[in-house]
């Protein structure tokens, strides 16, 4: 059994992403004492931003005409494909950035596609199980005064979901921000409640993908 795990926050001695990841992790390392975790820490070791490039423009020419960047990138792309595909399992610790998705996770992603096992058409993901934990400074939950401005949370599931067909469950934290900026102080016990209920939601789904035992190709 193994279990493939990416983070991506840029602080990890205070990430609340990789909190709530150790707890599904936990979940999984419970159920199965002997198996393999594949760690991709995307802060510690980013992806080059020029390797998507270079791996779809090495697409377009025979591979003896390729550059070394060229190869190297598409040598990459495999490389994650592989852990991906590899793995019993998965689990993705991506914070909302900006309002947008993690640019180390989106570079990740793009090279990562360039696969042909994991594109849409046949994609050897379909089925497996997976768990997001995304986490939020602010709260853009609908009546919010924000509402809406969480760009991050449906691209992950669209990709990761309907893209790769994984089998999906979503960890969800808002309002990481309260105790760190004294302008939110007002939601601490709002913030506290979330934060128990993401918390309950990772050991749970920790247990789900654990029992799910997806099969790795």
């Amino acid at each position: 059994m193994s279990l493939f795990r990416l983070d991506a926050s840029i602080l990890p001695a205070s990430s609340a992403s990789r909190s709530l990841a150790d707890l599904v992790e936990a979940e999984w390392t419970a159920a199965h004492p002997d198996s393999t975790v594949t760690r991709r820490d995307l802060t510690l070791d980013p992806v080059p931003s020029t390797a998507w490039a270079d791996a779809v423009t090495g697409g377009f020419v025979e591979p003896a005409d390729r550059t070394d960047a060229q190869n190297a990138a598409r040598d990459l792309a495999t490389t994650f494909a592989d852990e991906l595909i590899g793995a019993d399992a998965l689990l993705f610790a991506v914070p909302l950035y900006n309002y947008g998705v993690s640019q180390h996770f989106k570079t990740w992603f793009d090279l990562a596609y360039t696969d042909p096992r994991i594109d849409p058409t046949g994609t050897a993901l379909n089925g497996k199980p997976a768990t997001l934990v995304t986490v939020l400074g602010g709260n853009y939950a609908p009546g919010t005064p924000k509402e809406g401005w969480d760009h991050s949370t449906g691209w992950l599931r669209r990709v990761l979901a309907d893209v790769w067909g994984l089998d999906l469950r979503v960890v969800q934290r808002p309002f990481t921000l309260v105790g760190v900026n004294p302008a939110m102080d007002a939601f601490a016990d709002a913030a506290q409640e979330l934060k128990q209920a993401a918390e309950e939601s990772a050991r749970t789904y920790g247990r789900e993908i654990a029992a799910k035992r997806g099969t790795a190709a």
